[in-house]
């Protein structure tokens, strides 16, 4: 049985760090996918960082100067349509619009079932864009909202199709990355009096996504940059420079 498992990461450097640690742990990249919020522009101008210095942007991995996340959404791809081929999931990274939450970079299935979703709900479906994708993944209508709202206030998702004995293993790597599930964040939204994500709501101005993350910083004991996230991950590294995390077996949904 395929159970989807979902994070939200208050930093982009993190939810890649997720990805990263994801993928050399074994899990195939068609099954992992990302939606992160880009009011800090922190994707303008970013190459995949294994890519080389002639590669083009991230979501061009044919070359063809055309962002193929956002083309391969636009078709309505539901299984796979954004992912980077064999460079991993991260090497497929674009940009594209869902309703509600503006501008985005996503990678992965997620994304284009939320584009999916959203062009489903304009010829008369119930819920479209990423809230109406979280339901159909599996997430209950107030995670789902949770999730959704995550993203509007400068939050990344990174969600994974795990089967079995991989569940667990999954959970393990996205909380060690500070991921934290919707149980924990929705008391915090509901303090201020938000009740459910409102898609015709305008997502957080940069400056906004600035305040919302100090509210969840924690002291940490691991080396960071001057604005206080992570490092971002050298996707260069060695297997052995990093934690030891057991293989997980890629299996078929």
């Amino acid at each position: 049985m395929t159970k989807t498992i979902t994070r939200l990461f208050d930093s982009h450097t993190q939810a890649l760090a997720a990805i990263d640690d994801l993928e050399r742990a074994g899990v195939d990249h068609d099954r992992i996918s990302i939606i992160s919020n880009n009011a800090d522009n922190w994707h303008a101008g970013h190459k995949h960082p294994a890519a080389g210095d002639d590669a083009g942007p991230l979501g061009d991995r044919n070359g063809d100067g055309e962002n193929d996340v956002a083309d391969g959404a636009g078709k309505g791809a539901t299984t796979g349509g954004l992912i980077g081929g064999a460079g991993g999931l991260l090497a497929g990274l674009g940009m594209l619009a869902i309703p509600g939450l503006g501008p985005v970079v996503a990678a992965g299935w997620l994304a284009s079932t939320a584009v999916g979703a959203a062009v489903g709900a304009a010829a008369g479906g119930a819920t479209g864009g990423l809230l109406g994708a979280l339901k159909e993944a599996g997430h209950s209508d107030e995670d789902a909202n949770v999730y959704a709202e995550g993203v509007r206030r400068g939050g990344t998702l990174v969600s994974v199709k795990a089967k079995g004995d991989d569940t667990e293993r999954v959970e393990q790597i996205l909380v060690q990355q500070r991921g934290v599930d919707a149980a924990m964040r929705g008391p915090a939204y509901r303090e201020s009096g938000w009740a459910s994500f409102d898609h015709n709501a305008q997502p957080y101005s940069r400056d906004e996504v600035a305040q919302e993350r100090l509210r969840y910083q924690e002291p940490r004991s691991f080396a960071a940059d001057v604005s206080g996230e992570p490092r971002p991950v050298d996707t260069d590294r060695r297997a052995s420079d990093t934690a030891v995390v057991t293989p997980i077996r890629g299996a078929d949904v």
